[in-house]
């Protein structure tokens, strides 16, 4: 059986207004490993790519001699990217992979929700990963200043580090904390004159059905370490209000958690657990994903969703047999430590449990945590 997902990996490349994603970009299109990239973004005769890359440009389209392209958003991102698979089925075009550049200070939400939700894309294209650049001279004053930094923070898979010797140890050692305290389970990497190793940026999502064991360790982070379920510390819970970052009111109002459970969770369970949170929180859920074992299921399945948007559940159809443990990690906006710790709770729950809560919930006789 054929496990591999052919489908096109697209990489969401955000950050701050300056924060060195051409430069990145630039990097990226000259590297002969990287393969053929269609670059995508708002205008690309703003972006500045380097003059002797391109060997033929229109109205639409930049060629580079590398075998890459750009081209500009025409429409909408969906009509985009489905006009760029057209042209490639018809030999027109030939890319590996595509990296969606946004523009400034933008909230990368409605981007991943196309990719899921439009019908346009979704056979063709798979989402790779969210790379967010913060430059560390203007970073804390950006992060300050705008909430929207603060989401392409905290709902990246890795964070590039740029400008590091612009500022002083102090003052990048005060910043990284920030940064971690905002998203403790992606990578962060330091930039070198705008170069980052390639396998820091492609393959970070494990919504694959071939993803191997550290495939989703990866993707979900370092954090979830191997704890009984019966052991209280088995909810990790990361709270950005970190008494070094209170003063930061935007930082503050970001909380990550994670979770881990060492049995088969019951289906009803899972489901209870996540219709209630996302309908009472759905639009503060900024990302949600995990590896989850369900009871009377031969194989594990991987999740991911923003806000209300779910990607379809991808089967481990070659998961090796071993210790049934799930882990969850969730990302979220204005909820409190103690809201987010009692919801992962509902996980550990048995089916009668969540009759119980549900009926409560209808006869108002039980709170939830939110």
């Amino acid at each position: 059986m054929d496990t591999e997902d052919h489908r096109i990996p697209v990489t969401l490349l955000t950050g701050f207004l300056g924060a060195g994603k051409t430069t990145l970009l630039n990097t990226m299109i000259r590297d002969p490993n990287a393969g053929r990239i269609a670059v995508i973004m708002n205008e690309f005769g703003d972006v500045g790519l380097d003059h002797d890359l391109i060997e033929a440009a229109t109205e639409e389209t930049i060629l580079l001699e590398s075998g890459c392209l750009c081209c500009s958003i025409r429409g909408d991102l969906a009509t985009t990217l489905s006009s760029l698979m057209e042209r490639k089925k018809q030999g027109a075009l030939a890319f590996d992979r595509v990296v969606i550049e946004t523009t400034g200070i933008a909230d990368p939400g409605p981007v991943l929700h196309t990719l899921v939700v439009s019908p346009l894309i979704a056979p063709d294209y798979r989402m790779d990963g969210v790379i967010t650049l913060a430059d560390c001279a203007t970073g804390p004053d950006t992060l300050d200043q705008h909430l929207e930094a603060v989401h392409q923070i905290a709902i990246a898979d890795a964070l590039i580090l740029t400008k590091t010797d612009l500022v002083s140890d102090d003052a990048l050692c005060t910043f990284e904390a920030r940064v971690q305290a905002i998203n403790p389970d992606a990578p962060r990497i330091k930039a070198a004159h705008g170069r980052v190793p390639l396998t820091a940026l492609f393959g970070l999502s494990a919504m694959r059905s071939g993803a191997k064991h550290d495939d989703i360790l990866k993707w979900l982070g370092q954090t979830v370490g191997s704890v009984s379920q019966d052991d209280p510390a088995a909810a990790h819970i990361h709270d950005a209000h970190d008494h070094h970052h209170h003063h930061h009111h935007h930082d503050g109002r970001i909380t990550s958690a994670s979770i881990q459970v060492d049995s088969p969770i019951p289906a009803n369970v899972f489901d209870f657990w996540l219709d209630m949170l996302i309908a009472l929180k759905g639009p503060d859920i900024l990302r949600m994903k995990g590896i989850v074992h369900v009871e009377d299921m031969d194989k594990p399945f991987v999740f991911h969703g923003v806000q209300h948007i779910f990607d379809r559940p991808v089967p481990l159809e070659t998961w090796e047999d071993g210790p049934a443990i799930s882990r969850i990690v969730v990302i979220a906006r204005d909820m409190t430590e103690a809201e987010l710790h009692e919801s992962l709770k509902v996980l550990r729950m048995q089916p009668k449990d969540t009759e119980e809560t549900s009926h409560g919930m209808l006869s108002d006789t039980v709170e939830m945590p939110f």
